[in-house]
């Protein structure tokens, strides 16, 4: 016997924000909260960054929008406003939201710190919660969100609220696996595009003090300011003489970019003997690689998934510590059209933030 789990709204509020509705162009769209949980939080957002996870599924590259209207966005900053009677903050502090909001809890993957890979995990857009109240999640391009507590992360004092809400998701993105595979002293660490995900990752290699961070682009337009970043070295992968004077020269290797019709062997040789190349990007179409690309040398390819909640605190507190920081644009909101646009264009340096009218309270 089945039984029905019934959605249930809070129909004395409604939250207003940006939705596709399965194109490009984002329009104005209110919805009903779920009701205030007792570990949950409202909060008031003040800045929302903008990723390419929100541009695959607002394009349709990940596949069709699965509940009508999506609200996209999952670098949300904002303040609480309210609280249910067991959260894990109280109103006015200042947290973040990034690419999940619930998990089980008491799952294997949520008891060692991998709660992302909690098959009861709900994520912040485009998703259903399945912890039995029912309801689908909308994410940051809005003026507020309700979600549990656990999964809003309190802002270093240090931080600024704007150049917080980057490192929510593609923060933890290039952390998380640095972390997993042990980068620091004694490696060597690659990074394949200086974007918004990239240029963090060489911040993070550099602060975790590995002996060597190298920056591969495509572009020699990335040279200087991947050296400012923390690199050691630069690759232009276009250039056959870069590429040959760095194969197998690197222990661990975070692909963050990659062309469509990407030769994967070509990157796979960069890679040491016995090392690793860890997707962070996904791809829309089917990877194509050799196998004898990783039986020849014991390479092996892996990939990574944002990162647990216990991991987002401590980068937190590691970004503060180390005075790492996002390079950003801000825009208003109300101009999210002409964000993502920006964005599709590939032209920022390197992350936008989207700004609602509470960012000046905050």
């Amino acid at each position: 016997m089945t039984s029905d789990i019934r959605v249930s709204e809070d129909t004395s509020v409604s939250f207003n924000g940006w939705a596709s509705t399965g194109n490009t162009i984002l329009k104005k769209f209110s919805y009903h909260p779920r009701p205030i949980g007792p570990k949950d939080v409202e909060i008031e957002i003040s800045h929302c960054g903008i990723c390419g996870s929100d541009i695959h599924t607002i394009t349709g590259g990940w596949g069709e929008l699965k509940n009508g209207p999506c609200i996209p966005g999952h670098e949300i900053v904002g303040k609480v406003v309210a609280t249910g009677r067991d959260s894990y903050h109280k109103i006015g502090d200042l947290v973040g939201v990034g690419a999940m909001v619930d998990a089980c809890g008491e799952c294997d993957e949520c008891k060692s710190g991998f709660d992302q890979f909690c098959s009861k995990a709900a994520y912040t857009y485009n998703a259903t919660y399945k912890d039995g109240r029912g309801g689908n999640t909308y994410g940051g391009y809005a003026d507020r969100i309700r979600v549990n507590s656990e999964y809003a992360f309190k802002i270093p004092s240090q931080i600024s609220a704007a150049e917080a809400a980057p490192l929510l998701c593609a923060g933890i993105t290039t952390y998380a696996p640095l972390k997993q595979h042990g980068a620091g002293p004694g490696m060597r660490v690659g990074v394949i595009g200086i974007g918004g995900l990239g240029h963090l990752a060489i911040q993070w290699a550099s602060a975790l003090n590995c002996d060597e961070v190298v920056a591969i682009s495509t572009s020699d337009s990335k040279r200087e300011e991947s050296k400012k970043l923390g690199a050691t070295k630069f690759v232009n992968s276009t250039k056959p003489e870069d590429m040959e004077a760095a194969a197998a020269s690197m222990d661990l290797i975070l692909c963050t970019s990659f062309a469509d019709d990407q030769d994967w062997g070509k990157l796979l040789a960069l890679v040491a003997n016995h090392g690793k190349l860890v997707l962070l990007g996904l791809p829309e179409s089917d990877l194509k690689i050799h196998g004898f690309s990783l039986i020849g040398r014991g390479v092996s390819i892996g990939g990574s998934l944002i990162g647990g909640r216990k991991a987002v605190q401590e980068m937190f507190d590691f970004a503060a510590e180390k005075n790492i920081r996002p390079l950003i644009e801000k825009m208003p909101m109300s101009d999210a059209n002409a964000a993502v646009k920006h964005m599709m264009e590939g032209r920022p340096r390197y992350r936008i933030v989207l700004e609602t009218e509470a960012a000046a309270r905050v």
